[in-house]
């Protein structure tokens, strides 16, 4: 006899209930190029050959999401692409619940990229924070010093 049960599959980046990022937050950038402009990280694209910010300069760089009204955010979803660069991006997250006068690190996390090998990152993180006014996202986009620019394919909230 067949031991069976039937379960739900994880979900796929389509079909989470994301929190619409344009409708609730104010995205507040250090820099954009105008041909990838911030808005990319929440247009609904995910995956390799997704539309994706790029700084305009090179060297560190902030995103902040300040929200109109603080949220209950249980995982943060980022993904990354980089081809032509090889190099190590340092990432931090941190949240807070006071309008962003103060902020708590949530994460840091390092992603190495190499053309000839590792181009794409796709990272999920359980956080289960209540009440987040600001959410920031600090990018130093290598490690080692190059000037290169960060960049993000998305980011997606739930």
């Amino acid at each position: 006899m067949l031991r069976k049960q039937l379960f739900q599959p994880a979900e796929s980046p389509a079909s989470r209930r994301d929190i619409s990022i344009p409708d609730t937050a104010t995205v507040l950038v250090t820099s954009e190029r105008p041909d990838h402009p911030i808005d990319c990280i929440c247009d609904g694209q995910f995956g390799p050959g997704s539309t994706r910010w790029i700084a305009d300069q090179p060297g560190d760089q902030t995103v902040v999401l300040a929200f109109d009204t603080a949220r209950d955010i249980q995982t943060v979803s980022l993904e990354i692409e980089e081809k032509e660069v090889s190099r190590t991006q340092e990432l931090t997250l941190s949240t807070s619940r006071d309008g962003g006068q103060t902020y708590r690190e949530v994460l840091r996390q390092e992603f190495n990229f190499s053309p000839s090998g590792t181009t794409f990152e796709h990272e999920e993180w359980r956080v289960a924070a209540e009440g987040i006014t600001n959410v920031r996202v600090w990018i130093r986009p290598d490690k080692g010093g190059k000037p290169c620019y960060a960049s993000m394919t998305s980011l997606a909230l739930q």
